[in-house]
């Protein structure tokens, strides 16, 4: 497969287009992100030098199917952050009411660095998922993301407390993303949407909703 081309940050704005204060505060982010990763390893060393493409971008294009649920500001729970991508940039995207959860507690000090020195509003669990209760997000989370994080099935498990009827999942995914979806099928009925990839044409978007787990589907 051909490489793409590394993308910058006037490339980022011309494929996601974003007011200059917006941009400063994602060059924020990404220089801090450089800074940090060579204390901890926040992503793959071998991304930094597309973090534009890989990262930026591939988490600011989740704002589509967002604005297309005209939730106004909906309440965003983010899986297993890490680095903060997706959450962190769609907070800074203003996308809605941004929960990020992140269990490393080096990678917490990351985040809470990031979001002060960007101005952003948000809320950072420092909680393994599946000790987080659900009374700590403020109502059942209208949007689930997740990015590099498990296999579908098991995401799925770590988001069903935090769903209600009308919750949509969007999970970023690779190449293997229709065997995940077979085998999560197996365990829960769902509708399932593949969006393509802003940021790579190996990628998708999985964007689920009307989430329930099938009666022999029990956790393992």
């Amino acid at each position: 497969m051909e490489r793409q081309p590394t993308m910058s940050q006037e490339g980022f704005r011309e494929a996601f287009p974003v007011s200059r204060e917006t941009l400063g505060r994602l060059c924020r982010y990404g220089a801090l992100l450089e800074k940090w990763q060579k204390k901890i390893n926040l992503v793959g060393t071998g991304t930094i030098c597309d973090l534009w493409r890989r990262h930026m971008l591939d988490s600011a294009q989740l704002m589509a199917p967002i604005l297309a649920l005209k939730k106004g500001n909906p309440v965003i729970l983010d899986l297993g952050s890490g680095a903060g991508f997706p959450g962190m940039v769609l907070a800074i995207l203003d996308a809605g009411e941004v929960h990020l959860v992140e269990s490393n507690r080096r990678k917490c000090a990351f985040l809470r660095e990031v979001a002060r020195e960007t101005e952003t509003a948000l809320t950072i669990h420092e909680s393994r998922i599946e000790d987080l209760a659900p009374s700590m997000i403020p109502e059942p989370a209208d949007i689930i993301t997740a990015r590099a994080l498990a296999h579908l099935d098991r995401i799925l498990d770590h988001a069903e407390p935090f769903l209600k009827d009308e919750t949509v999942c969007l999970f970023l995914k690779g190449r293997r993303a229709r065997g995940e979806l077979t085998k999560a099928e197996k365990k829960w009925t769902m509708r399932a949407e593949n969006i393509n990839s802003l940021s790579s044409p190996s990628a998708t978007i999985l964007r689920l909703d009307h989430l329930a787990r099938r009666p022999s589907g029990n956790k393992q």
